[in-house]
C-alpha cells in the first residue's frame, strides 16, 4: 500500500474580490509530495504561486478543496514550517544571532538549544563570525542566508520559499543555489520553492510543478532525474537542457515567451 503523502492538496481553488468582480487566482489544484521532497513551483507572474503557498501554510483561506500535512487538515496556521520571502525581512536593530533567536521568543523554545542550532546553521552557510553584525552591515546574499537560517533554526518539517533569490545579482544567486542545495542535502527538509527561473527550478528540485497563466492550474508535473550533488556545469549538459526546453515550450505555447522578428522590431 502507498504511504500517506506528507503534503496533499486536493481540488483547491481561490478567488479574490475586486471592483470588477471576482478574480480567480488558483483553480482546482491537486498535487501530492512526500517527506523530504524538493519541489519547485514555476509559473508566470500572477498565476497564483504565492497564493497557493500561503494556503499551504494556513495563512490564507481557500474557497474550495482540502489541504493536509502529515494527514491532518490545514484549517489554521501551520506552525511546523519555515518561510523565506524575496526580501530577507530582518530586524535592523537586532544583530544576526538575535534575528535567529526571534524564533525562540515567538515559539517559546529553549534558548540554549536554539542558540546552539543557530550557530551551527550560520557556520554551515559561511557566516560564522558574523553573529554580532547587524543586517545593514551585510550584503544582499548574506542577509538572505540569515533569513534561511532563521526559517530553519526551529527545525521545521516544511520549508516554503517564495522567490528567495529573485532580488540578487546573477553570481550571488548561483552561489545561493549551491548553498541551498548543501543545506537541503544535510537537513532533507520538505521544500516548496517558488521561482520564475526555469534553470533554477530544474537545478534545485526533484520535481518541477509548472502553473498555467491565471487562474493557476498545475499544467505539468515533471520529475527531474539528475544526480546530486549538482555542480553549476550541469547546466551545460544535454540532460539539463532537455528539461529546460520542455518547460520553455509550455511558456511558448501560452505566448509568454516568444521571439520577435527583425521586422516587428523595426530593424528590417
Amino acid at each position: 500500500m502507498r504511504s500517506e503523502p506528507f503534503v496533499s492538496i486536493e481540488g483547491v481553488s481561490k478567488s479574490y474580490r475586486s471592483q470588477a468582480g471576482a478574480i480567480a487566482a488558483v483553480d482546482a489544484v491537486s498535487v501530492e509530495f512526500g517527506c523530504g521532497d524538493f519541489v519547485s513551483l514555476l509559473g508566470p507572474s500572477g498565476c497564483g504561486k504565492t497564493t497557493l503557498m500561503l494556503m499551504l501554510a494556513g495563512l490564507l483561506g481557500r474557497d474550495t478543496g482540502a489541504i493536509r500535512i502529515e494527514g491532518r487538515p490545514v484549517d489554521q496556521p501551520y506552525t511546523n514550517v519555515g518561510i523565506v520571502f524575496q526580501d530577507a525581512l530582518l530586524l535592523d536593530w537586532r544583530n544576526v544571532l538575535d534575528n535567529l533567536m526571534l524564533q525562540a521568543e515567538i515559539r517559546g523554545l529553549d534558548r540554549a538549544a536554539l542558540r546552539t542550532r543557530a550557530l551551527a546553521l550560520l557556520h554551515m552557510v559561511g557566516l560564522a563570525g558574523f553573529e554580532r553584525r547587524h543586517p545593514w552591515e551585510l550584503s544582499g546574499g548574506m542577509r538572505q542566508r540569515v533569513s534561511i537560517c532563521r526559517a530553519l533554526v526551529h527545525d521545521p518539517l516544511l520549508l516554503l520559499m517564495d522567490e528567495p533569490f529573485g532580488a540578487l545579482d546573477a553570481l550571488t544567486r548561483e552561489q545561493m543555489n549551491l548553498d541551498l542545495q548543501e543545506i537541503w542535502l544535510a537537513r532533507r527538509k520538505t521544500v516548496l520553492f517558488i521561482t520564475h527561473s526555469i534553470g533554477e527550478a530544474v537545478f534545485l528540485a526533484d520535481r518541477v510543478l509548472v502553473m498555467s497563466p491565471r487562474p493557476g492550474r498545475i499544467a505539468a508535473d515533471i520529475a527531474v532525474d539528475l544526480p546530486r550533488p549538482r555542480h553549476p556545469s550541469l547546466r551545460e549538459t544535454a540532460e539539463f537542457g532537455s528539461y529546460t526546453r520542455r518547460i520553455r515550450s509550455l511558456f511558448e505555447d501560452w505566448g509568454i515567451l516568444r521571439e520577435r522578428s527583425a521586422t516587428s522590431l523595426g530593424t528590417a
